[in-house]
C-alpha cells in the first residue's frame, strides 16, 4: 500500500555516526592531601598572627592610657632614697653598719640664744658605731660613704629671711665647722587662726672619716617645731 500522507515539517536530524573514536572528558585532578594541609597551616598562622598583634596593640594602648592619666612626677634620686630608707626600721640594717637616727631634745625649747645648733636627745636616739660627742655634735667612728639627712620643721616665720637649716661638718677638733648641705623653706610670719608650718628637708651622700663630727645649725632655734617626729637628723653607712 502506498503512503500518501504528506507533511511540511522538516525531517528529523540524522544522529552522528561513531567511527570507532569519540571525545572523552577527563576530570581535573583533585588537590592532594599534602597541599590542603599546607594551605590550612598558612591560614591558621595568619589568624594567630592577627590575634597576637591585636593583643599587643591592646596592651600598648592600655599602658599609654595609664601613663597619661597618672603622669609620673620627677623625684630627686637622693630624696627618694631618703624616703625609702626612713620607712625601714633599725632591724633591716646590718649590725656592722654605722647609723644614727637622732631625736631633737626638748631642752632646746628653753634656749636663750636664737641662732645656733640643735641639741639631740641621746636617750631616745638610735646610735650604732656613731657616738654623741656633745649635745649638738655626733662623731663618726668608721670611715666611709654615708647618706646624711635632716628634716627641720619651722612653726614660726621670719619676716626678713627665709628659714634656713644647715648640716655642718667639722673634720677635726682643731678645724672650724663648714657647711656640708643647705635647705630652705618660707613661712608667712603673720599667721592667722590656722597654724602655718614649713619643713626644710635635705639629704645627700657624704664621704666621712673617723673623727669627723656632724651637726645641724638653724638661724633661730625659737622658730623650730620640737614636736616628736617634726625635726630629725641622721645618717647611715652605705
Amino acid at each position: 500500500m502506498i503512503n500518501t500522507y504528506q507533511t511540511s515539517l522538516a525531517p528529523p536530524p540524522i544522529p552522528p555516526r561513531h567511527n570507532g573514536s569519540h571525545s572523552v572528558f577527563i576530570p581535573a585532578p583533585a588537590p592532594s592531601k599534602g597541599h590542603s594541609k599546607v594551605l590550612l597551616q598558612f591560614v591558621l598562622g595568619v589568624v594567630l598572627l592577627q590575634l597576637f598583634l591585636s593583643i599587643v596593640g591592646f596592651i600598648f594602648l592600655s599602658s599609654n592610657g595609664k601613663k597619661e592619666n597618672f603622669p609620673s612626677a620627677e623625684v630627686n634620686p637622693e630624696m627618694s632614697l631618703l624616703l625609702s630608707e626612713q620607712k625601714k626600721g633599725p632591724s633591716s640594717e646590718r649590725p656592722d653598719k654605722a647609723l644614727a637616727s637622732m631625736v631633737v631634745s626638748q631642752k632646746a625649747r628653753t634656749q636663750t640664744s636664737t641662732a645656733g645648733y640643735l641639741q639631740w636627745d641621746e636617750k631616745h636616739s638610735d646610735l650604732r658605731n656613731i657616738s654623741l660627742f656633745s649635745p649638738t655634735h655626733v662623731a663618726i667612728q668608721k670611715s666611709g660613704k654615708y647618706f646624711v639627712y635632716s628634716k627641720v620643721t619651722f612653726s614660726k616665720g621670719d619676716p626678713g629671711h627665709p628659714l634656713t637649716s644647715w648640716v655642718m661638718l667639722r673634720k677635726s677638733m682643731t678645724d672650724k665647722d663648714e657647711v656640708a648641705m643647705k635647705a630652705y623653706c618660707n613661712l608667712d610670719s603673720h599667721r592667722g587662726s590656722v597654724p602655718n608650718m614649713c619643713t626644710a628637708t635635705q639629704g645627700g651622700v657624704v664621704t666621712l672619716e673617723s673623727g669627723n663630727q656632724l651637726s645641724v645649725w638653724v638661724q633661730d632655734c625659737s622658730l623650730v617645731d620640737y614636736e616628736e617626729g617634726a625635726t630629725t637628723f641622721g645618717m647611715y653607712e652605705l
